[in-house]
């Protein structure tokens, strides 16, 4: 068989059901070999789109995730969306086109060299240089993005090499790798400081809705009566109803979840990523212990000096130190009272529902949030895209469920929403998926509504309308004494913009129709797209009231 035949019997033993992409010339094999193969192709209009689709779907799935491009200007636009997707811990592969090897070594049409481009945002990369050595390649770069932390892998197949014939070569098995346990030591330790500490709080972050850990992390908070703060892309490793949960920190400084913050003497971190959140946005006051329980050892930060480094497969780890807890004080858990943050809960909820009945329109932030959280369901997934929308979903939007709340807050990229909510669809077909963009956001990847026309597929998107860069002027204007750069801009009409897809749009008129609008937008047969006039007023009014903004975009 030919070379690009054996790759795609690869992928088959990786269990990749589908591939996003934008095929080109230099991978003509490889898309003819897919033809006789099982894996659906999902033709994009964009590489970054298909990089997004990629993303978002490994990201749910815990599989990685699989895209394609061609050389020189394909793979240039797959790199925003690798970097989001390494940045913020989404299992990736990338198959890549290249020219024949007989003309990489000199100026050729479109000959670049992409690997150099890409490895600084990937975790391995590598060029099919010996056809015979496919599976062993394709095996790795799933071993290697699947693994914790997950990230981007690439793999480049010259045109050339595609085309050769191989006779001995098969593809690898699959077999699973089993992530190292705790070092029982580190556990002592830190169940020693969780004994002795008088105000302790856990901070989830990404690692903690990854791998099972969610429900070891609702168990030590049960077990030890400790509340749980979750970062932007750690929502849902406690349930919102449950007691234990004390929300999302990130975004005001002065927000209530941030002063419980600086009130503990002990920080639990479980799964945290310092580049979601920096330590010295959050550990501001001096004399804080931390344990670090996370895949790999803490990363160095003057503000993050860890006292206790569990580095160890995540659920597993918290499951030593429940047991640990239960061993050392049977009969006496909880060790701590949760009902002394009844109080913190009761605030941040009377504050997290002002307003959502309010009539006004434009619609504010909260109210538009407090539509959706009523209309849908605890499983349904909502995609945020980045922009001002994505600091009110972060605050407002609190889910029952882990990975319900997609936000992408590593590399923070504006146009993700639109295609990685087909990515989240085909991840989850049974769900609801809901991607909420600014207008900014959603005209980067609106070809995207093609895409899902084409393929007949129910996912809604909510765009906020302000005409403007939201987000930079809630910045600046904090930053500057109220002034702006001009951040203006003009939007089409988003219904007759749907129109023109083929699909269901509306322009919402009043503040009583969106719930109606949504329940329209879940019953059509294919994608629907909501425009709502957002009353941005209320970002610097959040700001008056809980401090400065202190999240980076």
């Amino acid at each position: 068989m030919k070379a690009s035949d054996l790759f795609v019997k690869c992928l088959e033993e990786e269990g990749v059901e589908r591939i996003f992409g934008v095929p080109g010339e230099e991978n003509a094999d490889l898309m003819i070999s897919l033809n006789s193969s099982k894996i659906e192709f999902v033709l994009c209009r964009h590489e970054q789109a298909a990089a997004f689709m990629a993303d978002c779907y490994g990201r749910l799935t815990g599989k990685a995730g699989v895209c394609l491009s061609t050389l020189g200007p394909g793979a240039t636009n797959l790199v925003t969306g690798l970097a989001d997707a390494n940045m913020d811990r989404a299992p990736v592969v990338a198959i890549i086109g290249q020219g024949s090897t007989r003309r990489l070594h000199k100026e050729s049409h479109q000959n670049m060299d992409s690997l150099a481009m890409l490895d600084p945002i990937s975790k391995w990369t590598q060029s099919v240089l010996v056809a015979d050595n496919i599976p062993e390649i394709v095996r790795k770069a799933f071993k290697v993005a699947e693994s914790e932390k997950p990230g981007v892998t690439v793999i480049e197949l010259p045109e050339n090499i595609a085309k050769r014939p191989v006779e001995n070569a098969a593809p690898m098995e699959v077999r699973k790798t089993r992530r190292p346990a705790a070092d029982h030591k580190a556990v002592a330790a830190a169940v020693n400081l969780i004994a002795s500490a008088k105000n302790p709080i856990i901070l989830a972050g990404n690692g903690s809705v990854r791998k099972r850990a969610a429900g070891q992390l609702r168990r030590l908070a049960h077990k030890t009566g400790i509340g749980v703060v979750n970062t932007f892309m750690g929502k849902g490793a406690v349930a919102r109803s449950d007691e234990h949960c004390l929300f999302t920190m990130g975004l005001q400084g002065g927000d209530f979840v941030n002063l419980a913050v600086d009130a503990a003497d002990l920080v639990i971190a479980v799964g945290y990523d310092l580049v979601e959140y920096a330590p010295g946005f959050w550990n501001r006051t001096p004399g804080k212990k931390i344990i670090s329980i996370d895949f790999e050892p803490a990363e160095i930060d003057q503000d993050f000096p860890v006292d206790v480094d569990i580095v160890a497969d995540l659920a597993d780890a918290l499951w030593q130190i429940n047991e640990e807890l239960n061993s050392r004080f049977e009969g006496k858990l909880p060790l701590f009272k949760i009902g002394d943050r009844a109080k913190l809960r009761a605030t941040m909820f009377d504050d997290l529902t002002q307003e959502k009945h309010d009539e006004s329109f434009p619609m504010k932030p909260q109210r538009i949030l407090n539509d959706v959280q009523t209309f849908l369901d605890a499983g349904d997934v909502v995609l945020s895209d980045v922009g001002a929308h994505k600091m009110w979903i972060a605050r407002y939007l609190q889910p029952e469920e882990p990975n319900t709340v997609l936000i992408s807050n590593g590399f923070c990229t504006m146009g993700i929403a639109l295609p990685g909510a087909i990515g989240a669809k085909f991840a989850h077909p049974e769900k609801r998926v809901l991607a909420i963009s600014g207008d900014a956001g959603f005209m980067m990847n609106v070809q995207e509504l093609e895409t899902a026309v084409r393929l007949q597929m129910n996912v809604v998107c909510m765009v906020w309308c302000d005409n403007e860069y939201g987000l930079i002027k809630w910045k600046q204007q904090n930053q500057f004494d109220g002034q702006h750069s001009d951040l203006a801009f003009t939007n089409p009409d988003f219904e007759l913009l749907a129109k023109s897809f083929g699909m269901w749009g509306r322009n919402i008129t009043g503040p009583g129709q969106l719930e109606d609008a949504l329940d329209e937008a879940f019953n059509q047969k294919g994608p629907a797209l909501i425009a709502v006039p957002v009353d941005y007023d209320e970002n610097r009014k959040l700001t008056q009231r809980l401090g400065n903004i202190v999240m980076p975009i």
